[in-house]
């Protein structure tokens, strides 16, 4: 599951792949404050998109691991692709489209720093920028349709089949919505009807979570919180399939090279317990619709992703295709349950770890031993 980060040219969105992912890639945008070295490059192609790894930051896991002590924690992942600067050009470009429709969802990264130095067109506006992106969005997935209802009506005169009548009816419920200025993610539709238009992927059909690149200022844990009703992204962070949250660019990138206890003090002295990135990565695997679960042992406690509504024998195929196949039960137990009682065995004697069967839909945090007959 990959998630594409997009925005307006100097918002700092390349900035923020930078510090999720630690890539190192030439600089294009910027977090305010950060360094600008070297030519304004993007290895020589200025549609290219680079792809990173950051890893989930878990206290749940964190917290097994410290009764279990094992050799290995392995946290669960998010893939991030930084796409170059969107525009109304840039999505005529092949190349910069396949880019963006490759991506599972959206973070669109909004500036709402000043700095001098990093050039801005007209006044800081967090929600103005969201309308605009949006609006180029709704237009590609227009002209996407608009080519391929021109296609489907000719060939509705030559045979007038189920699934064709479906798709024409579906795209023309789009057509309209899109025309409305309403994107393709507040659409109701079906599984199968997702499943109707899934090849097109659309771009205003995938789940966006708008993250606003904050100033940095002595009061920043309480600008994180305030952050999207003071620019009034409310209403559009509270529409289907969407979301909102906030980060400083600059006390990310101060943060990004410290070890954690340095860090932990930093974050303390913006009353801080956590950094805006942790908040962004976990909105950023929750939008996806994506839950964890965990196995652990002496050997390694680990996070395991599976998608929201995932049965037991589905989950077991995280792990391996052979555990899925020779699935018989699942040992599960939820982790705070398992941590109140200490151990598995105590948990055992008080009844609370359960024996679940294939159809059992994984919650997330549980903790599970899979039993098989490979």
């Amino acid at each position: 599951m990959k998630t594409g980060i997009i925005g307006l040219p100097q918002v700092g969105k390349t900035s923020l792949f930078r510090i999720l992912t630690k890539a190192r890639v030439d600089d294009r945008g910027y977090a305010p404050g950060s360094p600008r070295t070297g030519p304004r490059s993007w290895g020589g192609n200025p549609r290219e998109s680079h792809l990173g790894i950051a890893k989930v930051p878990d206290t749940r896991l964190d917290k097994l691991a410290a009764l279990y002590n094992p050799k290995k924690t392995i946290y669960a992942t998010v893939e991030y692709s930084d796409v170059a600067a969107i525009g109304q050009e840039a999505l005529k470009e092949t190349a910069f489209l396949t880019n963006l429709r490759n991506v599972d969802a959206l973070i669109h990264v909004l500036r709402a720093f000043e700095d001098d130095a990093i050039p801005h067109v007209g006044p800081i506006d967090p929600l103005r920028d969201i309308k605009n992106v949006e609006f180029d969005l709704m237009v590609s997935d227009l002209t996407q349709i608009e080519k391929r209802l021109e296609r489907l009506e000719k060939d509705l005169k030559k045979s007038r089949t189920a699934d064709l009548e479906k798709e024409h009816a579906l795209l023309l419920r789009s057509k309209e919505a899109l025309e409305a200025e309403r994107p393709l993610r507040e659409l109701e539709m079906s599984p199968e009807e997702k499943k109707l238009i899934r090849g097109f992927m659309f771009l205003s059909q995938k789940p966006i979570l708008y993250a606003v690149n904050l100033p940095e200022s002595t009061t920043l844990g309480a600008d994180l919180e305030a952050a999207t009703a003071k620019y009034g992204l409310a209403e559009v962070a509270s529409r289907p399939n969407a979301g909102a949250t906030a980060f400083c660019g600059k006390v990310e990138a101060e943060l990004a090279e410290m070890e954690d206890e340095e860090a932990s003090e930093f974050l303390a002295s913006y009353g801080l317990t956590e950094s805006g990135l942790v908040r962004l990565i976990r909105k950023s695997y929750e939008l996806l619709g994506l839950i964890s679960f965990f196995t652990v042992g002496e050997d390694e406690c680990r996070a395991w992703t599976v998608p929201l509504n995932s049965r037991a024998q589905e989950a077991a195929g995280a792990i391996h295709t052979d555990l899925e196949k020779h699935f018989i039960r699942a040992e599960t137990i939820h982790w705070d349950t398992l941590l109140a009682a200490g151990s598995e065995a105590a948990a055992k004697s008080h009844g609370t770890l359960r024996l679940e069967g294939k159809d059992y839909l994984v919650k997330d945090g549980d903790v599970m031993h899979i039993r098989h007959s490979g």
